[in-house]
């Protein structure tokens, strides 16, 4: 339990890390764009004074000065409307300058005149974000009257746009690159957790072979000195125990073979193992419907799920309560429905339940529920989880079998 907590707070100071990392860098990025973006804005600035000062100009003026710094502008798309909202003027629009002031001079055809409406879009959404810049005027040019005026509105250049969307792709593309390492990195560690865990459950299955052998042969022999003893038979029964988990074992990592199986038959042979071995404090009682229910099982591995499930509700309820078992159809699933009257599960570790090594008790190993859900959902392609549980009244937990 202390190792799950660990490295659930270790993942967890990961992620916040990563969070802050990301966070930080969209700010730097923000600032940057911010800082581009008034620079743009001063250099519009001067381009709208110089196109003030092309306004103002008469035959004496020398406009060599103002002429490059109207012409300098090649990258921040710009369309200077007139108090009526006529465009006058627009460069770096997708057409030329000259062809731009032939088109805004000249008569135009239909698709000249859809141009021109796409401008004008353009120009309302330039003042809609507060990229306008009024030139107050005269009709002869000078700065006295607020009657009349030009508007300069202009829209971010298209590097300054892509900067803007680059930190995003850009996060985009890192936050994908973790994913798939973290995807590999877990495929990677899960394979190594089953070669350990198929290895470690094999070899028990090899362990307890050879000792089982020689313990039936020597049964055999006992039976037919004392063919009458009681304590013959049951050492019998536990001999036969110790195979059933014998082949429980050498089946873990193997593709079992599922038959056609009553579902109740196979929950009956499992709770009468288990009730046979706890006390008259705990109640064990099925509740299953009146026709017979079949699914496809491995019955010696499904019996191991409801008995872990027994065994987990018979140690939440310290020895002493009731545990019941219904079975049901849902769907396309049949359900099976263990319940107890245990100290319940917190709704945080709902989840939590089904990882190795998440257990509760001191000398526990935390592998009951893990084992299950593998068993259940690998073997049997079913579903298991916690339906519902209530702090000090009971837990249920849910299968689902596909019919």
């Amino acid at each position: 339990m202390s190792i799950f907590n660990d490295m659930r707070r270790v993942k967890m100071a990961l992620v916040v890390i990563a969070v802050v990392i990301a966070g930080a860098s969209l700010i730097v990025s923000n600032i940057l764009v911010r800082d581009l973006m008034q620079q743009e804005r001063q250099n519009m600035v001067v381009w709208a004074e110089a196109m003030r000062a092309l306004q103002r100009a008469d035959e004496h003026t020398d406009l060599s000065l103002v002429l490059s710094v109207i012409n300098g502008n090649n990258t921040i798309p710009v369309i200077v409307c007139d108090a009526s909202g006529k465009i006058l003027a627009a460069r770096n629009v997708g057409l030329s300058a000259d062809s731009t002031a032939m088109l805004i001079s000249m008569p135009q055809t239909d698709e000249q005149r859809e141009f021109l409406a796409g401008l004008s879009e353009r120009v309302k959404t330039m003042k809609d974000e507060g990229h306008t810049i009024r030139l107050e005027l005269d009709e002869e040019g000078s700065i006295n009257s607020r009657h009349s005026y030009i508007d300069v509105n202009y829209e971010p250049s298209v590097m300054l746009q892509r900067l803007q969307h680059y930190p995003y792709v850009q996060l985009g593309i890192v936050a994908l690159f973790i994913a798939v390492a973290l995807l590999a990195l877990l495929s990677s560690k899960r394979a190594e957790q089953n070669k350990v865990w198929v290895g470690l459950s094999r070899e028990t299955a090899h362990q307890l072979g050879t000792p089982l052998s020689s313990l039936m042969a020597g049964i055999e022999i006992l039976k037919d000195n004392y063919p009458d003893d009681e304590f013959l038979l049951e050492m019998d029964k536990d001999i036969h125990r110790l195979q059933l988990i014998a082949e429980r074992f050498s089946k873990i990592g193997a593709t079992p073979i599922l038959k056609d199986e009553n579902l109740c038959e196979v929950i009956l042979r499992a709770t009468e193992y288990v009730g046979h071995r706890v006390s008259d404090k705990v109640s064990l009682t099925t509740n299953f419907p009146s026709d017979s229910v079949r699914a496809q099982l491995n019955a010696p591995l499904f019996e191991w799920v409801i008995e872990n499930l027994c065994k987990n509700a018979i140690d939440a309820m310290q020895g002493v309560g009731k545990i019941t078992i219904y079975v049901y159809s849902s769907g396309k699933y049949v359900g099976i429905d263990v319940s107890d009257t245990g100290k319940g599960i917190p709704r945080k570790d709902w989840t939590s339940v089904f990882r190795p090594g998440y257990t509760t008790k001191r000398r526990g190993w935390g592998l009951g529920l893990s084992l299950a859900k593998r068993i259940v959902e690998e073997y049997h392609k079913g579903k298991i989880y916690v339906k519902d549980s209530v702090l000090g009244q009971g837990t249920t937990f849910c299968i689902l079998l596909p019919r």
